[in-house]
């Protein structure tokens, strides 16, 4: 059993807790948290945090350029639809002001009509006051001349006759 005490003692001696043994291990446990701590976990904080504020700043930067779009496009639609109200505007006024030149050219042109007709109308007045002023003349020389001719002579019925007729034809001679 010796062989057994000598296992037994070697292996308390291994497993067994010793004071001093254990502050030594409480401190190299320190000072490897402290050496990692400042060679290790400073460094990849802080390179955590400047990927953190690169993304951040990457999300501002997305966020104020979806902003700044989305007013561009407020704008550009609004300036869109200011001009399809002007166009629309421009084409009422030229619609207007053809319909009141047509008006003022149908006026004008009824109006230089109706002169014209009321001018034609005149002169066919004109001209029928002259031609029955004509034909009296005529018909009064006629009658001066087939009274002269029967004063002239006395003539028969036959003969008168005769005369009217004579007249009227060297009358129609005349006109030819």
């Amino acid at each position: 059993m010796v062989d057994f005490q000598v296992f037994t003692d070697k292996f308390e001696s291994f497993i067994g807790t010793n004071f001093w043994t254990m502050i030594i291990a409480w401190i190299n446990l320190l000072l490897v948290y402290l050496i990692l701590r400042k060679f290790l976990f400073k460094p990849v904080k802080k390179m955590i945090d400047e990927r953190q504020k690169e993304v951040d700043d990457m999300y501002a930067d997305a966020e104020s350029s979806k902003t700044d779009a989305a007013a561009m496009k407020a704008e550009y639609e609004e300036r869109l639809e200011k001009a399809e109200e002007e166009s629309d505007e421009i084409v009422r006024t030229a619609i207007r002001k053809a319909q009141l030149k047509e008006e003022t050219i149908l006026r004008e042109a009824d109006e230089k009509a109706a002169r014209v007709l009321a001018r034609a109308e005149e002169q066919i007045e004109l001209e029928k006051k002259q031609a029955v002023s004509d034909i009296k003349d005529e018909v009064s020389g006629m009658a001066i001349s087939i009274a002269s001719a029967v004063i002239a002579r006395d003539v028969s019925e036959e003969e008168h006759a005769q005369l009217i007729d004579d007249f009227i034809s060297k009358m129609g001679d005349e006109n030819d």
